[in-house]
């Protein structure tokens, strides 16, 4: 990033400005064929997105603290493409654990602006779960969810509990509960997978 005085909106205008420049119009097309949703791409490939993700992030912490990176993650979530999205949360990926209640506030803030399933799974998968995980104690806000009319939350009371089961941070019961609440009763058979027994 430029050594002159920046904030967080003109870090995230030049990361904007650097995925169009760098997208690829042939793939934005074929990209569609994955939704149901009606998405905007600019055409990265993931793996080529994720490098790029992470050279910004050390590009921004080498000037920056993580309160400056997280709000930079923030302005890029409220896009609309894609792969804004998705730098948004490859910026904050490996970084979790530094992260507090602040900030899962804030990531929770952002299934409002959830737009299709890869935004969702993104967000819940890399960060949220894992915060979840490291905390149990948010597990309230899953319950919460869980209940919700909106199908994105209802889906992440879910999905964020997935990493903390695999490692028996969470309790199964848990994982049954908030499967109860999105189906909005008591279920007769938890499908395959979702919670150890």
């Amino acid at each position: 990033m430029a050594p002159r005085k920046c904030t967080f909106n003109s870090v995230a205008r030049k990361i904007r400005a650097e995925l169009k420049a760098g997208g690829c119009l042939k793939r934005s097309k074929s990209v569609q064929r994955f939704f149901k949703e009606e998405i905007q791409s600019y055409g990265w490939r993931t793996a080529d997105l994720r490098r790029a993700t992470i050279r910004w992030r050390r590009e921004i912490l080498k000037q920056f603290d993580l309160e400056f990176l997280v709000q930079v993650a923030d302005k890029l979530f409220t896009g609309e493409i894609n792969e804004e999205k998705s730098a948004a949360v490859f910026l904050l990926e490996n970084v979790t654990a530094k992260l507090g209640d602040d900030e899962f506030s804030l990531l929770e803030s952002w299934l409002a602006r959830i737009s299709n399933w890869s935004d969702h799974d993104a967000l819940v998968h890399y960060l949220i779960a894992p915060m979840v995980a490291a905390k149990p104690v948010r597990v309230k806000s899953v319950f919460r969810w869980a209940t919700s009319l909106d199908r994105w939350h209802r889906r992440a009371a879910c999905v964020a509990l997935i990493q903390g089961t695999r490692f028996f941070l969470i309790r199964t019961t848990w994982c049954r509960k908030a499967w109860a609440g999105c189906c909005g009763r008591r279920p007769r058979l938890i499908p395959p997978g979702l919670y150890l027994t």
